[in-house]
């Protein structure tokens, strides 16, 4: 086999393997290294059907994925929009799609939905558009009779636009997704993701954005729905000086899998990008994931990236996993870490507050709110923060707290 059969090129000719392994000069086979080596392809024939013992999906739960992972498509889902004024939505090709210049799917799931969905719902912001109020795309239901649908949309945010996109899904269903954000010069775009689904849910999704030069791009993702939720989102810049902030909170209750993952590939001089997500834990069975990668490559000179994951503990039987992955190629750099800390309520946080009259069942919760305000109060328009907190406190309220024994193991990293 030569290595023009194993190899694939990326967007910026970077070639890339096509699977778990490339081939060095002299044609021996060793494990891909760096997640720069990590295929992203239109094509589905260069994403195999993964088995669990793939390093990008070794802590998903593929078995409950056969359905959404086969190759197949499907009849648009139905979104409800609402647009202000400065906005627009067009169905278009995958071929369109492309030749805006949106990043190419980055594993099978993503790779299914753009070769399954019927059509690409394109959402056009315009140039030097400010918008009050946002925009919204919401998806209840996916699917008809448990089939499993794929959905592909486009943001294309105009040069010096300012605007945020909601896009929420709710019901019950299976669901592959590609969100394609492409950002204009000096254009400020927040894209806030809710997955608040049934319990029986199954949610794929990759959201991708290209990073104008200038440009500030934030995404905000808030999980508290769904049987298994795997969301990955990634960043790439088109030219430098560029911003991007990645956040999210979950809270995963009793059998539910919430799995979100992010990577920052820094290709271009003087960009910066800052990761922070938080997640809570309750009921036995309950499972999260947190897998961060930032990839500072040579050219990127003057980048600056920080990542971070909290998880919070609530009763015993819960699990939840952390990977923070950092990847340098240059020195030449303002700064680059990652921390990642997981553990249970602190003693001496609820003895505070007990001592002051407060319940125990109350003092947690107003623990589990501190704990995610930092990263809620980062949503743009107060009516969309309000609807956030709304959730959450749901979520709360339903929630019967067991503190976890003294035997939980708490694990802190940080460089």
């Amino acid at each position: 086999m030569s290595v023009a059969d194993t190899l694939v090129e990326s967007a910026d000719g970077r070639a890339q393997g096509r699977g778990r392994t490339h081939v060095d000069p002299v044609g021996a086979f060793v494990p891909v290294q760096s997640r720069a080596e990590r295929t992203a392809s239109f094509d589905l024939a260069d994403f195999a059907v993964p088995k669990g013992r793939e390093e990008e999906w070794r802590f998903t739960p593929v078995k409950k994925l056969a359905d959404l992972l086969a190759d197949g498509s499907s009849p648009a889902p139905s979104w409800a929009t609402e647009l202000p004024e400065g906005v627009t939505t067009s169905p278009i090709t995958l071929a369109e799609a492309r030749e805006l210049g949106i990043l190419p799917p980055q594993d099978r799931a993503a790779a299914v939905a753009a070769a399954g969905a019927a059509e690409v719902l394109l959402v056009d912001i315009a140039p030097e558009a400010e918008l009050s109020e946002p925009v919204r795309l919401v998806l209840d239901g996916a699917g008809s009779d448990g089939a499993p649908a794929h959905a592909h949309v486009v943001v294309r945010a105009g040069h010096h636009s300012r605007a945020t996109v909601v896009v929420d899904h709710r019901g019950s269903g299976q669901l592959t997704e590609l969100v394609s954000v492409v950002t204009g010069d000096s254009a400020d775009l927040t894209l806030v993701t809710g997955q608040r689904w049934d319990d029986d849910a199954i949610h794929l999704g990759e959201h991708d954005a290209l990073v104008g030069r200038d440009a500030t791009y934030r995404h905000i993702s808030v999980s508290l729905g769904g049987a298994v939720v795997r969301l990955n989102a990634n960043v790439r810049y088109a030219g430098p000086g560029g911003d991007a902030t990645l956040l999210g909170v979950y809270f995963a209750d009793a059998g539910q899998h919430l799995e979100h993952r992010s990577f920052v590939d820094h290709n271009t001089p003087h960009c910066q990008s800052h990761v922070t997500y938080k997640g809570a834990l309750q009921g036995e069975t309950a499972r999260t994931v947190w897998v961060g990668d930032a990839l500072i490559r040579a050219a990127a000179e003057g980048t600056d990236t920080y990542e971070l994951n909290r998880n919070l503990i609530l009763t015993d039987g819960a699990r939840a996993d952390s990977v923070p992955n950092l990847e340098i190629e240059t020195g030449e750099i303002v700064g680059a870490g990652h921390a990642s800390a997981t553990g249970r309520f602190d003693d001496l946080q609820l003895f505070y507050l007990q001592s002051r009259g407060i319940p125990e069942d109350e003092a947690k919760r107003l623990v589990v709110r501190g704990f995610f305000a930092d990263i809620v109060r980062e949503i743009p328009l107060t009516d969309l923060r309000d609807e956030v907190t709304a959730a959450i406190e749901a979520e709360l309220a339903s929630t019967a707290y067991a503190a976890p024994t003294n035997n939980t193991t708490d694990s802190t990293k940080e460089n």
